[in-house]
């Protein structure tokens, strides 16, 4: 079962829809008009259950060796669920996710602000 189409992302106050354009066996893919934002969900089942939603972001950048030409770089954020096949219901899965949720968010940021400036 896939999320409702399209989804949407706000980055730097600029709302993006992304239309699905592709779905599959336990997986999804969304993806802006323009190529740069992808969204993509899905779960992979084997001894364990990873459940992951992942978006990758593109922009044009200067070339640091020859800043006159642009380059594509890309980032990707993305938060994975690696559960046991048993033991731990969708309820209490949501319950530690909305702990560490509140965890990174709390202050602003802060915690992230500090990750992403290389603090541990």
């Amino acid at each position: 079962m896939s999320f409702a189409d399209p989804q949407t992302i706000t980055i730097s106050a600029v709302t993006t829809p992304l239309p699905r354009v592709s779905v599959g066996d336990d997986k999804s893919e969304y993806t802006s008009g323009d190529g740069l934002i992808t969204m993509k969900a899905g779960s992979i089942y084997g001894k364990r259950t990873r459940r992951q939603l992942r978006i990758d972001v593109s922009k044009l950048a200067p070339d640091a060796f020859r800043p006159t030409e642009n380059v594509k770089v890309q980032m990707s954020c993305y938060l994975v669920f690696d559960l046991p096949t048993a033991g731990y219901t969708p309820a209490e899965a949501l319950a530690v996710y909305q702990g560490f949720k509140t965890q990174f968010s709390a202050s602003s940021d802060l915690l992230i602000t500090k990750l992403l400036g290389g603090e541990s």
